[in-house]
Formats: C-alpha cells, structure tokens, sequence
C-alpha cells in the first residue's frame, strides 16, 4: 500500500515540484521513499517521473522498493493496492519462465504487464492504483481497480499530464491552479460527495474504476476492462432451471469464504473493524472459524440510542478477539474534526467515524484492518431495495400522463411543505425531472430548494448533478429491479462515498483497510442470482443463509440501522457553536454559496425541518474550500 505521483511531458518536468507532491504523501506510506526522473530521447523528447511513498505490507525487505524496474524489459511501476492472488499469478508467470527478485505483489504486476500488456488486469484480485512506464512503447500506462477502491487522479496542465493518489498531492505541487470546480461543488451538494470523475478542483479527474489510461504519442485513451454486464442473463438461467436453495448456500459460503481469506494475504497482523452489525460479525466469525486470532475495533457512543456496544461485545467474546473500544463523546469529537477534515483529500458529509476507528487502529500497530463495506450493496440490505422499484412503478404511472398535468401536481406536492424534502422528490420524481428514482433517496439538497450556489441558476441543478451518473443508470437497465439497485450502489455511492471515505480517512492513519465483500468474483456470482431471491422479511438473508450459523441468534436477527455519529444531538449541543461560526461568516466561501441559503438552512435544522446532514455538509464544504483552494 502507497502513495504514489507521477508526471509525463515532452518538456522537462519540474523534479522539485513533483518532490513536494511525493512528501505530501507521507501519510500514506512512511516506511519507504523513492523516486525516479526519466528522460527519453527517440524518437520524441519524453520526460517521465514516477514517485512512491510506501507502506510495507508484503515483502517488508528493501526489495519491495518503488519505483521498481523490471530488468528484462526496462519498464518501470510506481504502484498502490494489494493484488491478494498476487502468489497465484506469480507461480503462472515462473512456468512461463519468469524471474522473480522479491516476494512482493509489486513485481507481479510488473512481470504480468510485461507478459500479458494490457490483459494483464483480467488476472489480478484485489484493489489497486498504478502507472507503469514501457520503455519499450514509450507509453505510460495507468490502471485503477474494479470498484475503485484505490483512487488515481490526473491533471493535464501545459503540456503535461500529471496524476497522483490524491487530490492534494497534485496541489501541492503547485503546478495547478486552486480553483474550485463548480460542477464538482454541486455534486458534493446534490449527494454528499462528488461524483466520478469530477473533483472539487478545477483541471482535476478521476480514472473511472474499472479503467485503465494509456498516453502514447501524444495521445490520450481510456478503455474500460471489466463491468458486471452479461450477469444478468446467467441469473436468469439458474431461475429457469430452479437452482438449489441449499446448494446455493453452500457455493455462496464457499464463494465468500475464498475472498475473505485472499484478504488476509500480509507479512503484518490484520485487524477487524467491527460495527456489531451483520457484515462486519460474519467476517470476524469467517476469520475465526479458520484460526485466525483477531484484534477488533468499535466505536461506541454514551447516547445508547446510537451505541452498538451490545452486539460488538458480544461477537467479539463469542469470537476471543482481542478487542478495543473506542468512547467517542462530543468533546472528543470536536478535538478530532479538525484533522478529520484535513484528511479529507476530498470534501465528504461522511467519513469522521472511519478517520476515527483508523486512528485507534494506528494506535494499537495496526497496518491493515478489514471493513464489512458492500455487505448492504451486494445483499440488498438498504432501503432502497424496496423504495426503489416502488418508486419505479411510481414514475412509469406518471409517465403516462401528459405534461402539463404532471406539472400540476408536482407544484401541489412541492407546496405541500416547501421545507419537507420528501414532498420536494415527489414533485421531481412525479415531473420527470430526474434520470431515474434512484438518485432520489440519495439525494441531499433537492433541487427546486433555495439555491445554494450563487453561479448555478435552478434549472442547471439536474443537469450537472447527474451528469456523471448517466452511463451507470443507462447500464443499470439490463437488470431485473432488484439488482439495478445493487448496481446502481456499487457504482455510485459505494464509489463515490464509502470507498472514498475509506482510503482517504484511514490512509491518514497510514492503515490499509481491505473490503473483501466486494471481491469481484463475488459480485460476479451474486449478480447471476436473480433480484427477488434476495428479497425477504429478514434484512440480507442469502448472507445469513449461507454463514449466519456462526454468529449470535441476537446479532443476526437484529434490526437493520446504519452505523453513524450522533450529530443530529452534537450539533445542537456542544458541537453548536462551531459549525453556527462556520456556516454563519462570510469568509472563504464568498462569490461560491449564497450567505441567506446557508443561513436558512442552519435554522431549518434548529427548528427541526432537517436533518443534520444537510448544515454539516455545508461546514465541511466551506472549511475544505478555506484549508485546500483560499
């Protein structure tokens, strides 16, 4: 695990620069440095530099030094992830007649890259970021894995093209502009976090997850390798055939329990991050149940309304793990907000509770901790699961009449209550004013609200907003209801916000976190199981069907509710006084939000007309802006 920078140009690269950008990757990688400045003479003058900062996880020997040349071939990788299979891809590569120096997953890819080139990528499990340079070609080519759990940004700038694995590396190079990218900001407003593969910063992109890059005479071409399209069709096959419930729950145990162990490939102890939920339990019991002596970490809460105490407890003694609590109060809370949000490589209306957990982790000499993440987006364990298709239906009955009456009674739900943000989705969703009923639940600030932003006029909201979401909400249609949902999931707010979050808020912590329910092989097999088998009165019950023995009747049978601080108590409590100085001052933000929006949405919140989401994310926004573009 690393961080990584890098730049190619047919002019030479500034070398201090893009050192300035490596050492403000410290954070992510602290054991090891090492950079490399290449000049390519024919038959076009090329200036390449490839950096890393590294976090020693496999092959903790010098060895596993980036950047790292393959001899052979004189490529060259920089290079951040796991590739859990890496032991199964080198013993392919030796009877191929490879030559191995180290045991590090790093030179792996190196060796398949040589061997196979771009195919290279359909071998490999695991999560990852990476640029190789072939020499050969005279090309750099960059990669990011299937769900995007490790980030790539990239920047073209005079001539340039600079990337790295934050946002604030490439800034801190100073090489670009700090200009706030306002379609990015809306974004962030629409749903809480931006969309792929806008940023917040003007001039910076995202790699899509499931791409990959190659730059090559002077041209540049993105390709995407692997999506969940086909699936379908095989799910409704085995529906055809009447496939073995019980069959089907020894294949799906077995399934996951190949991926979860293929996560625990490390030379260093791996912990658990353990909720007390169902997702987070069934990886403790897995790893248990084969051995494995853990250390698990829970945050809990003295407003009980909000504490898992009972259920983390519990696993984690039925388990033996040795286990760590965590008592975040308000005043605890508010000393870590601030360097909460200076980790934030983008701003994010989650994310503080992972910043947190990560930092005990650290504490405790923890490198590499595993998260039940995508647990509710492969086994349908969210809301909308069932809102979705209901809102589905909704929208096609609306569809049927003509416009104007649609009109109509959108402006009577919008006027219902101008503040109930419910009412404000009904009106949008009965008007047709959105691609699809999905982005509705998901939705933060709604459209026809007081605008926020004082350059995007009312009616640039949707387009912008959802702009982004266009190919995966086009995609999603190949799939029955139920796993249009799922898709939609994994693409959107598991890429864009939870896997996000994750990296960012624990690589802070220089912590690895691996999440192993979103293996692809997985992800591939619950997708050829047809949506209403997922269904049931009992949240997420494949999952339990296949490895629910192992835990506690009570955890398993709990009531479903998402893991998340008490801000809605905090923010009229102790935590009041800041987020009020924040939002209410004129300062930083000014020419980008509108002063009375913001005001009237901090005192809706006082007055109970919104949840505390909506005035947080506002403070995340203006402090990120003030810290990282002022």
């Amino acid at each position: 695990m690393c961080g990584i920078i890098g730049g190619l140009s047919t002019a030479p690269l500034p070398q201090e620069s893009l050192l300035r950008g490596l050492r403000s990757l410290a954070h992510r990688g602290p054991d090891d440095s090492g950079w490399q400045m290449l000049s390519v003479e024919h038959p076009h003058p090329l200036s390449v530099f490839l950096a890393s900062q590294r976090l020693a996880i496999l092959d903790l020997s010098s060895a596993g030094h980036q950047p790292m040349q393959d001899p052979a071939t004189g490529n060259w990788i920089v290079y951040n992830g796991e590739i859990y299979n890496f032991r199964q891809v080198r013993s392919q590569l030796q009877e191929n007649g490879a030559i191995f120096r180290s045991h590090c997953d790093t030179e792996a890819i190196l060796q398949a890259y040589a061997a196979w080139g771009e195919d290279c990528l359909t071998h490999f499990r695991g999560m990852f970021a990476f640029a190789i340079w072939d020499a050969n070609r005279q090309r750099l080519f960059l990669a990011r894995d299937r769900f995007g759990e490790k980030p790539l940004y990239y920047a073209l700038h005079d001539g340039s093209l600079l990337f790295a694995s934050e946002v604030r590396a490439l800034l801190n190079t100073g090489l670009l502009p700090r200009r706030v990218n306002f379609n990015g900001v809306l974004q962030y407003l629409a749903f809480g976090s931006v969309q792929h593969p806008e940023t917040c910063v003007e001039g910076i992109h995202a790699l899509l997850p499931a791409h990959y890059m190659v730059c090559e005479s002077g041209r540049i071409r993105q390709v995407k390798y692997w999506d969940l399209h086909g699936i379908a069709e095989n799910g409704a096959g085995r529906e055809a055939e009447g496939s073995s419930k019980h069959g089907e729950a020894e294949e799906l145990r077995a399934i996951l329990e190949d991926a979860v162990l293929l996560c625990t490939v490390s030379d260093v102890p791996i912990g658990v991050f353990l909720s007390g939920g169902i997702d987070s339990s069934v990886l403790t019991a897995l790893l248990a149940s084969k051995g494995a002596h853990l250390k698990t970490f829970s945050i809990v809460f003295k407003e009980l309304d909000y504490s898992e105490a009972r259920y983390s407890r519990q696993v984690a003694a039925q388990f033996h793990t040795e286990h760590h609590e965590l008592l975040l109060s308000q005043q605890d809370a508010l000393r870590s907000i601030p360097d909460a949000i200076l980790a934030m490589d983008q701003p994010t209306v989650d994310g503080v509770n992972t910043f947190i957990v990560s930092r005990e982790a650290h504490h405790q000499g923890l490198k590499v901790a595993l998260s039940g993440l995508g647990g509710d987006e492969l086994f349908a364990g969210y809301n909308t699961f069932t809102t979705v298709p209901r809102m589905e239906r909704f929208a096609w009955i609306a569809n049927g009449f003509p416009e104007l009456q649609r009109a109509l009674l959108g402006s009577v739900f919008r006027g219902l209550t101008v503040s109930n943000s419910k009412n404000q989705k009904i009106a949008a969703l009965i008007e047709g004013r959105c691609q699809h009923p999905y982005l509705l639940p998901r939705l933060l600030f709604v459209p026809v609200a007081q605008p926020l932003l004082n350059s995007v006029r009312r009616h640039d909201f949707w387009e912008i907003a959802q702009a982004p979401l266009q190919s995966s909400l086009q995609q999603s249609q190949e799939f029955d209801p139920i796993n249009r949902v799922s898709y939609l999931e994994l693409r959107n707010y598991m890429a864009n916000t939870l896997l996000r979050d994750a990296d960012f808020m624990s690589m802070s912590h220089s912590l690895e976190v691996r999440v192993p329910f979103i293996d692809h092989k997985l992800a591939e097999y619950l997708f050829t199981i047809p949506g209403p088998d997922k269904m049931s009165s009992t949240p997420k019950h494949l999952l339990l069907k296949a490895v629910g023995s192992l835990l506690p009747d009570e955890v398993s049978h709990r009531p479903k509710r998402g893991f998340e601080l008490p801000f809605e108590i905090w923010l009229r409590d102790q935590l009041r006084r800041e987020v009020e100085e924040v939002l209410l001052s004129d300062d930083t933000m000014e020419g980008i939000m509108a002063p009375g929006a913001v005001k009237r949405v901090w005192n809706e919140f006082l007055n109970g007309h919104l949840s505390w989401s909506r005035p947080w994310s506002l403070y995340v926004l203006k402090k990120w802006v003030g810290t990282y573009l002022a």
